[in-house]
């Protein structure tokens, strides 16, 4: 199926709980993998705005996930520390390794990279930084703290 990035939506905040959006204010997807009928795996077209993340730190336990920077430039986060990519560099993130990550926008442009995953069922993310898990729900997620207590929708 052909599509064209410019007809799929934009998708605005997120999906964590209230506490937490603020980390994210400024990002925005187009879900081109759905849009193009993908099951399997997702394919995402996301832009940054300055000072924006691509998601709080972290890392999932089934899912792999890849990202490949199109333009501007922003500071990958990760257990080992920041650095900074560029367009046309490739950063993958395997499932099961714990080493936490995240993009951050600390440029005065606009970031656009793309990001892809698959949908391994019986996923679950961890969140370092933050009190929070993640568990996978069908086509949802539940956000629990790390002591198991549900967090508030």
């Amino acid at each position: 199926m052909i599509i064209d990035p410019k007809n799929v939506p934009e998708i605005t905040g997120s999906k964590y709980p209230q506490q937490f959006h603020s980390a994210v204010a400024g990002r925005v997807k187009k879900r081109l993998g759905d849009a193009a009928g993908l099951h399997n795996f997702g394919v995402n077209l996301v832009r940054l705005a300055p000072g924006s993340c691509s998601a709080l730190r972290h890392w999932h336990t089934r899912q792999d996930e890849l990202i490949y920077v199109l333009e501007g430039e922003v500071t990958l986060i990760t257990n080992s520390g920041e650095q900074v990519l560029k367009p046309g560099i490739v950063a993958g993130f395997p499932a099961g390794d714990a080493d936490g990550h995240h993009l951050v926008n600390r440029s005065n442009a606009d970031v656009v990279y793309l990001e892809i995953g698959d949908r391994t069922p019986g996923d679950s993310a961890e969140y370092p930084d933050d009190d929070l898990i993640a568990k996978a729900n069908g086509n949802s997620w539940i956000f629990t703290q790390k002591n198991g207590e549900i967090y508030e929708s």
